[in-house]
């Protein structure tokens, strides 16, 4: 398909953040887009001042004659009114990742893939690199604060991009570079067990690296690319590209990092947690393979805002910490929970964790029953169903059942105020990738109120 031929595309749901990336990235070269979304958004409200036409009806007579191409995410269901309209009509349809594949193959792709870890680490590399005069495209799954977007444009032929396991759509990408971030067990419902996650998906996403490109995995995934002569690794304190960290000072995390090309020495990263300065070891190894100089690797990383809803900071007083995060695993609860441990190590953390659908919930119940188990007050919401249909016996509770921690409840969204009110929080987190966002504004508001009538001493 000639991308350039397009004059007017459809996206079945735009508000989504890879499929609303996408849609920025045409209607910046003068295509005219139309969409439907189930909801109403900032982004979805941000995307129509920007020239686009969006409705959030599932409804036919919406749609504009003379559609050139229509693109649809996996969370849309097949039987959504829309698509069936532009299947039965011989419309040109194609999921949102066959898109992104056409874009990426026409460029310099670096592919960051991961179960986690890859928004964070995409958007630290887009900033890199665009620090370091490398004019790259991104293609981002969050919030960018330094570009205060999820899709940033270039002139160069560099594109980053975020290689999305879900659906198996990162195979639709043939990477001049790429990195693996992480494998931990998720969207069992589509692979049907860790093995086949691993053989199905990441091994074949190994294999569409462009031939002379480059591979970097973490380290301890090492022996699961055996078969990869030119796999290169990285890690804190282990790998050929590695980091060793000194510490925490004035916020930031202060560490070294080597390879066999290049050391750099006391960088200073402004996102806190291990697990940041590991993905910010990737993200050096690949700037530095295209191009960037070590004065600008410095100055980014210590100015790099971070994603938002990614350990965003919504309150940061002397009295009160209130921090937001998209953690949806248990991989990235405990990251998270570390990294509020590293930077608050004396005071007592309160964590909000609204379960993202029933298969996860159901497949990874321990894991988040162990990581809720590190807060010192944890508290959990009900399951977001998102695109799924509830099933039997999977619940919430699940999780509560398992774990040991003696503070721990069960609330309602509709009673998290009512709850601070009767339990005050040093540090409170709100953990999630369902609707709990929605609460962060009334959350902050409360805090803000509650905690500024009174004084340090009466805390």
């Amino acid at each position: 398909m000639n991308l350039d031929a397009i004059n007017k595309m459809y996206f079945i749901g735009i508000g989504g953040i890879g499929m609303s990336a996408l849609a920025r990235y045409f209607r910046r070269r003068g295509v005219e887009i139309w969409g439907y979304d189930r909801t109403e958004s900032a982004l979805t409200r941000e995307m129509a001042r920007e020239g686009m036409h969006i409705h959030y009806t599932e409804d036919v007579s919406f749609i504009p004659h003379g559609i050139d191409l229509v693109v649809f995410t996996p969370a849309v269901p097949a039987r959504h009114n829309e698509l069936l309209h532009f299947r039965q009509h011989g419309y040109t349809v194609v999921k949102r990742s066959e898109l992104l594949g056409m874009v990426s193959r026409a460029s310099k792709t670096i592919a960051i893939a991961g179960t986690h870890g890859k928004t964070t680490t995409s958007s630290l590399l887009t900033f890199l690199l665009r620090t370091g005069r490398v004019d790259c495209t991104a293609f981002l799954g969050g919030i960018a604060l330094d570009f205060e977007s999820n899709y940033v444009e270039g002139a160069s032929e560099w594109v980053v991009a975020e290689a999305d396991e879900y659906d198996r759509s990162f195979l639709q990408l043939q990477p001049q570079m790429a990195a693996i971030l992480s494998m931990d067990a998720d969207h069992l419902d589509i692979y049907g067990d860790a093995e086949h996650m691993l053989e199905q998906g990441y091994l074949a996403f190994a294999k569409l690296v462009k031939p002379g490109g480059k591979l970097f995995v973490r380290h301890d995934l090492l022996p699961h690319f055996g078969s990869f002569p030119e796999v290169l690794d990285y890690g804190v304190g282990v790998g050929a590209y590695r980091s060793q960290i000194r510490g925490v000072e004035a916020g930031k995390m202060v560490f070294d990092y080597f390879s066999p090309e290049k050391d750099l020495r006391g960088l200073r990263l402004s996102l806190p947690g291990r697990h940041n300065v590991e993905n910010a070891t990737v993200a050096i190894a690949l700037a530095l393979e295209a191009g960037v100089e070590e004065t600008a690797i410095r100055d980014a990383l210590s100015r790099f805002k971070g994603i938002k809803r990614r350990f965003e900071r919504v309150v940061d007083t002397a009295q009160v910490v209130y921090i937001d995060d998209y953690a949806h695993h248990p991989a990235e609860l405990e990251a998270t929970i570390e990294a509020a441990r590293t930077m608050y190590p004396n005071r007592r953390l309160t964590g909000i964790f609204q379960p993202h659908l029933y298969t996860r919930t159901r497949d990874l119940q321990a894991g988040f029953a162990s990581a809720m188990d590190q807060l010192d007050e944890p508290w959990l919401l009900d399951i977001y169903p998102a695109r799924e249909e509830p099933i039997e016996g999977v619940s919430s509770e699940m999780i509560l059942r398992q774990m040991h921690n003696p503070n721990k409840r069960l609330i309602q969204k509709s009673e998290i105020l009512q709850t601070l009110e009767t339990h005050p929080v040093e540090v409170l987190l709100t953990l999630g990738a369902g609707d709990i966002d929605t609460e962060v504004e009334p959350i902050k508001n409360w805090l803000k109120t509650h905690y500024s009538t009174k004084k340090p001493q009466d805390q």
